[in-house]
């Protein structure tokens, strides 16, 4: 599977009215540790993951891949963002073979509800789409989780199909390449 955007990666920090989006950096560890061990966040990602083991596991720079944004407020990271290419096993595309550029995103419970997911996708978005000019980008999420459901309408995305996967109702929904806003 074809990684997204350049070759080479990072790209530059993307700023923000408030945040920056970057390279993970060592500093990151601990917070990456905070948000897959979290329960309110495991709550939405198929659960939490025990935090000794994360932290047993967790290389000393975590995130350091292509595709991978890490959000941070005030140099401190917040959450991250991912764009990759969606796995052709799971159910929901665009195209048979799968492989379509994919949106994630976790936030660290004290960032929520503060527009940080928004401001941070939206700048993600803009930046793959004078990447990858003209790829649409995909987004999964449970039709439970109403404010990713407002997220993604937010963000443009209009839904494709409804399916079973991780023992709940799931929303598939796609957000056709636009002009990058700036």
């Amino acid at each position: 599977m074809t990684e997204l955007g350049p070759d080479s990666w990072p790209p530059a920090p993307i700023t923000t009215e408030r945040l920056v989006l970057r390279a993970s950096e060592a500093r990151d560890r601990t917070a990456f540790v905070e948000l897959f061990s979290s329960p309110e966040v495991g709550v939405h990602v198929g659960g939490a993951r025990p935090r000794d083991e994360l932290d047993r596991a967790m290389p000393e720079v975590p995130g350091q891949r292509h595709g991978l944004f890490v959000i941070a407020l005030d140099g401190a990271m917040i959450g991250m963002i991912t764009l990759d290419r969606r796995d052709a096993e799971r159910p929901g595309h665009l195209r048979p073979e799968g492989g379509e550029a994919e949106l994630g995103y976790m936030l660290l419970p004290e960032a929520w509800g503060q527009g940080y997911a928004a401001e941070a996708c939206a700048a993600a978005l803009d930046w793959f789409a004078g990447a990858c000019p003209g790829e649409p980008v995909v987004l999964g999420t449970r039709t439970a989780n109403d404010r990713a459901m407002r997220l993604a309408a937010k963000l443009g995305f209009t839904e494709v199909e409804r399916f079973e996967e991780y023992g709940a109702e799931q929303w598939f929904g796609v957000r056709h390449s636009v002009t990058p806003s700036g």
